[in-house]
């Protein structure tokens, strides 16, 4: 199935399918803000550091399922799979975007 998404997002989740840190970071803007697993951070300092433990940690892959508007987030349903208990999940990625970049990310 090939979902429609907005090109920040489809960016995003090719260059964590890539393993691309620096092209991850620089789908988010400066200011943005990740909540992932009950953790917040902010900033692009912060959000690097979770996408480096993170893909060390899980050795994801993404796979959107669906997109809607919702509100002023675009909410991506994403099969993600990797070395995790109950892998593959589907969760919900909720993004807002601003000027072309990632402004939040909220995952659950």
């Amino acid at each position: 199935m090939n979902v429609k998404l907005p090109r920040i997002i489809k960016n995003y989740i090719d260059a964590s399918n890539g393993r691309d840190v620096k092209s991850i970071l620089s789908c988010f803007s400066d200011d943005a803000v990740v909540r992932d697993e009950g953790k917040e951070l902010r900033g692009k300092e912060a959000i690097e550091g979770w996408i480096v433990k993170t893909m060390e940690k899980y050795k994801f892959h993404f796979k959107p399922l669906s997109a809607k508007d919702h509100d002023e987030e675009v909410v991506v349903a994403v099969e993600v799979s990797g070395t995790f208990a109950g892998s593959p999940v589907t969760l919900d990625y909720y993004f807002a975007i601003e000027n072309e970049k990632i402004l939040s990310l909220i995952i659950n």
